[in-house]
């Protein structure tokens, strides 16, 4: 498993500013970004009845992890299924495509199809949901604007407008009512191998701003 280094940062509007503007100066965009530079991101997320993954990121647990369905423009030609565990502070994703057919059957509440998947990932959000309880439990939307550094494997992201369903669990549907999940105005998020380049690091540096916990997830749960 490959585990990396992860940090986030609360933006004012004035920083984000500044650091999108020396983003742009020096780091190239991720290249599926389109034109604003940007990309939507939808992400439906699971939970048991217990809340499993928001008490244990809200608790702090070292050993945790949590699956969602992710898509991208509202594009549903292309979804993935996602892993994303946090390991004493490192993170690491696994992910697998999915189609808007069976991401259907899930929302359903079909699920016996996964048992026989050939896609690991797939097996293991069966085995879960029926050890578990795992269920689809909420949707969470944002923007997002990435940048790519090869030295050091970098990526940055500004994350902005998080929006999130209320009790509303299909993320097939382009217009499901989503409404702002907080006050927080952008997320700076900053993910690497083994080290940090210096630059990226007086980039991104932003005066009396603490690295912060935050998590689009649990913010999107403020409403159920």
């Amino acid at each position: 498993m490959k585990l990396r280094h992860e940090y986030k940062i609360f933006l004012n509007y004035s920083d984000y500013l500044t650091i999108r503007s020396r983003l742009r100066a020096v780091v190239p965009h991720d290249k599926h970004v389109d034109k604003t530079g940007e990309y939507k991101i939808r992400s439906l997320y699971f939970d048991n009845y217990n809340d499993k993954a928001l008490m244990e990121k809200l608790s702090g647990v070292n050993m945790r992890e949590k699956f969602r369905i992710r898509c991208y423009n509202d594009n549903y030609d292309i979804i993935n299924l996602e892993k994303k565990s946090k390991i004493n502070g490192y993170c690491n994703k696994l992910s697998e495509r999915v189609t808007k057919d069976e991401v259907r059957k899930i929302i359903n509440g079909d699920t016996q199809w996964m048992l026989n998947s050939s896609r690991p990932l797939v097996s293991e959000l069966y085995v879960k949901m029926k050890t578990q309880q795992l269920r689809p439990k909420t949707i969470i939307d944002y923007y997002r604007e990435p940048f790519i550094y090869t030295a050091g494997n970098v990526r940055i992201t500004l994350d902005r407008d998080v929006r999130t369903s209320v009790k509303n669990i299909d993320i097939l549907d382009p217009n499901v009512p989503m409404i702002k999940a907080n006050e927080i105005v952008v997320v700076l998020e900053v993910k690497y191998d083994n080290y940090i380049p210096a630059l990226i690091s007086d980039i991104v540096k932003v005066k009396n701003r603490q690295i912060s916990t935050f998590s689009k997830y649990v913010a999107g749960r403020v409403y159920g």
